[in-house]
């Protein structure tokens, strides 16, 4: 059985909402993204462990092309099962 995991994340100084949902969606992960008044992007993203630690090494290094990314924050669980269907943006 494969290990779920989810993980939540805040990274500052970015543009990049739409290549975050493009990049967990070719991951096979679900959850959401939407932006903040902090000009912050913050989500939820849920799968596979290796989807999971794929997209925390993309927040965090890789991101848009047009992203400068000043920081990045996660907080990663153990889930039992997916709460989300698909990966989305959320509006504010």
């Amino acid at each position: 059985m494969t290990r779920l995991k989810q993980l939540r994340f805040e990274v500052f100084g970015v543009f990049f909402r739409q290549c975050t949902v493009d990049h967990a969606r070719q991951l096979g992960l679900v959850g959401w993204v939407r932006n903040t008044e902090h000009d912050t992007v913050v989500g939820v993203a849920q799968g596979p462990e290796a989807g999971i630690a794929d997209m925390r090494h993309w927040l965090r290094e890789v991101g848009s092309p047009q992203s400068s990314i000043a920081s990045a924050q996660f907080d990663e669980t153990d889930i039992a099962e997916l709460e989300h269907e698909s990966f989305g943006v959320r509006r504010r």
